[in-house]
């Protein structure tokens, strides 16, 4: 006698998969698109069940793509593997809204630039994210991409990993932006010691560094006008 309810018992023309083949992905339902990208259950329990487990707990596909590694993997059925496939397949869904390949580049041409570009991004994060957005030599944008994530209040950046990005994409220059969760847009010592030393990486690597800009979800600060580095 079976456990529970799971994916094989319905009608193979109900299967999520086989709906998907035979009428395309947009007539399943987020249920069942969650289904596929985990592709199996646990002992005893369908991945349907385990899909409904995420929709009922964060609301829905906005409110999972936002929880966190640790939030996700507190629901039954959600182990290391499952919520790296989640993240990654938002993540997808994320960058494909934010390629700037098929439309024109905006320009960064001040602090308010750059803000209006990583505000949603940064909006609410409790830690530090460090973010490099790499220029061409317009300064247009060619991607925002993270850098690290650290504690409540201090974020760990090596020039290697700040850089690696700028030079993989042939940057002519970058802006390094980072939050602080306090509210408070003033840089800390750290922050003004560490853009000194990015900067100097960025002249020995030939890739400019024009600003490091702190956010705020209601404020920002330019180190570049304050005359900083």
């Amino acid at each position: 006698m079976k456990n529970s309810f799971t994916v094989r018992d319905l009608p193979l023309s109900e299967r999520p998969r086989e709906r998907l083949l035979k009428l395309g992905s947009e007539a399943l339902s987020a249920q069942e698109i969650l289904a596929l990208i985990l592709g199996r259950g646990i002992k005893g329990e369908s991945v349907m069940v385990t899909s409904q487990k995420l929709l009922s707990r964060f609301g829905n596909l906005r409110g999972i793509a936002n929880a966190s590694v640790e939030e996700l993997m507190q629901i039954s059925g959600m182990g290391p593997a499952k919520t790296a496939q989640i993240k990654a397949a938002f993540e997808l869904s994320k960058r494909l809204e934010a390629d700037v390949g098929e439309k024109p580049r905006p320009a960064l041409l001040s602090p308010e630039d750059v803000v209006a570009i990583v505000r949603s991004q940064l909006k609410g994060k409790k830690k530090e994210h460090f973010l490099v957005l790499c220029l061409d030599t317009r300064n247009r944008l060619i991607n925002c991409m993270p850098v690290s994530i650290g504690s409540l209040d201090t974020s760990i950046v090596h020039p290697r990993e700040a850089f690696k990005e700028a030079v993989s994409s042939s940057a002519a220059s970058v802006i390094f932006v980072h939050n602080h969760p306090s509210g408070d847009p003033e840089p800390s010592k750290e922050d003004v010691e560490l853009t000194k030393r990015l900067a100097k990486a960025g002249e020995i690597i030939g890739i400019d560094v024009l600003d490091h800009i702190v956010v705020c979800d209601k404020s920002y600060l330019s180190l570049k006008d304050k005359g900083l580095f």
